[in-house]
């Protein structure tokens, strides 16, 4: 990576600073502590792969959903949505998950709702 970063100011150096190559390599050299981050973390992703293909049906389905009953249903499905997407990307088995999760949703305190959430749920089992 630091050949590269190099590589970057070697190039934006020798173009006059107007120029779209200069232009892409400041804005290349203007982002790179978020294009290293995964080099410090090895937890984060090196690119957005995995998001991107559990958003795809999404994408696909936007569509069927124009007409889906009222304004404020877009934001509600989207986060069902996201669960079902993160019990597909952990391994959860979704309607184990749900069985257990939804009971509970009437009575639990706002304040300890991350507990609910896909991984804290697969932790716990």
């Amino acid at each position: 990576m630091e050949k590269l970063k190099q590589e970057l100011l070697k190039i934006r150096n020798r173009e006059l600073p107007s120029s779209m190559l200069a232009k892409a390599c400041n804005y290349a050299l203007g982002q790179w502590k978020k294009l290293t981050i995964f080099l410090e973390h090895g937890i984060v992703e090196i690119d957005q792969n995995l998001c991107e293909n559990g958003m795809r049906p999404l994408a696909l389905g936007r569509k069927n959903w124009l007409h889906i009953g009222s304004e404020k249903a877009g934001p509600k499905i989207a986060a069902i949505l996201s669960i079902f997407e993160t019990c597909k990307r952990l391994n959860v088995n979704l309607r184990d998950y749900l069985n257990e999760v939804l009971p509970k949703l009437g009575n639990w305190p706002i304040t300890r709702v991350t507990e609910l959430t896909p991984d804290r749920w697969a932790t716990a089992k």
